[in-house]
């Protein structure tokens, strides 16, 4: 396979579609959103297009892909952002017309459940951004969390090496989106305790791969998106985070375990661990309880490695998932980790 290519970057005063490749809950909630369209408009100075689906519930797999495929062939349009995640987009893909998507190559950014549309990028070879959604980072309450804000503008705007750093505050704690009381003020955040570091005693240069968990776990059942020429991930950086659903400790074991019994899990040479989300409105965790959960994953994660890539150089807790802040990683595309000196370097 040739290594994926970064597509041509958005301008200020560009057209960005805005789409619902998974939920339209934007119907459901539409304060978020609306707050989202406006920081698209006035902080990023992009023009929103939106789409028949894009915030509209219980939308069918081929309206779904009939937008994806409008966004990307509409050359007014020179980024594509998703509204939001949600648990369905798998069946989404098998409707695509890879060879439109690969002739108009354009940015597109999101996560979770966009985990899908991420690989299916790579594999058509265009480079994808893991990163903010419109409902989530881009309509957060009071303000976007900073560190979101400047690595969104710098994988929209600019091309080059980014490096990323470990939130100084954060959070992952939510509030009512029903409650127009959620949107007078920020979230309260809690302060940083960096990023755990094993095996550092190298540097690591690779193409990034990877996203949500879950949904790669369900990638790999359907056998969808995952090559079986293992060969194409040799060398590359993993990067991994889970979900709001909370996954026990025990379902991240089995997951990263049939990783490693595929044989995939050893091909990469880093993996870059996101920071667990621990609290949800179904399990509102005490921060007793959430930090035992996270270090419950975390054991997981290592009780894997030691069996099916023991000196592979790893970094718990990166600011790429669930959690806020979350930084954009690169889908395809440049990360440099750099154990000795204990940074991380994306190319946007």
């Amino acid at each position: 396979m040739t290594m994926p290519s970064y597509p041509p970057k958005p301008s200020p005063g560009d057209r960005i579609a805005v789409i619902s490749p998974s939920s339209g809950l934007a119907e459901l909630y539409p304060r978020p959103y609306e707050l989202g369209l406006q920081r698209l408009r006035e902080e990023y100075g992009l023009v929103p297009v939106e789409y028949p689906t894009t915030r509209k519930m219980g939308t069918s797999p081929q309206d779904r892909a009939d937008d994806i495929h409008a966004a990307f062939a509409d050359p007014d349009v020179k980024a594509v952002i998703a509204s939001i995640g949600g648990e369905d987009q798998i069946t989404v893909l098998p409707l695509l017309d890879r060879e439109l998507i690969r002739a108009h190559p354009k940015p597109f950014f999101g996560m979770s459940d966009n985990t899908n549309l991420l690989a299916y990028l790579r594999n058509a070879g265009i480079v994808g951004f893991h990163g903010p959604t419109v409902m989530c980072e881009l309509g957060r309450p009071g303000a976007m969390h900073p560190q979101t804000a400047e690595s969104l503008r710098a994988a929209l705007f600019t091309s080059g090496e980014y490096e990323l750093r470990p939130a100084e505050r954060w959070n992952d704690v939510n509030r009512d989106w029903a409650d127009p009381a959620t949107f007078d003020a920020e979230p309260q955040t809690r302060p940083g305790a960096g990023w755990t570091w094993l095996n550092a005693d190298r540097v690591v240069e690779g193409h990034g791969w990877g996203g949500n968990l879950e949904i790669l776990g369900w990638l790999l059942m359907a056998d969808r998106e995952v090559s079986h020429d293992l060969t194409e991930y040799d060398g590359g950086v993993l990067f991994l985070e889970t979900s709001e659903e909370l996954p026990s400790a025990a379902e991240v074991f089995r997951t990263l375990r049939n990783f490693g019994e595929r044989g995939l899990l050893q091909r990469f040479s880093a993996l870059l661990m996101g920071r667990p989300k621990s609290w949800s409105f179904e399990r509102p965790n005490s921060p007793e309880e959430a930090a035992r959960y996270a270090a419950e994953q975390r054991e997981a994660v290592e009780r894997v490695l030691k069996t099916y890539a023991p000196t592979m150089l790893v970094v718990f807790d990166v600011d790429l998932g669930h959690t806020d802040p979350q930084l954009v990683i690169p889908y395809g595309g440049v990360i440099r980790v750099d154990g000795p000196a204990r940074r991380i370097i994306v190319t946007y």
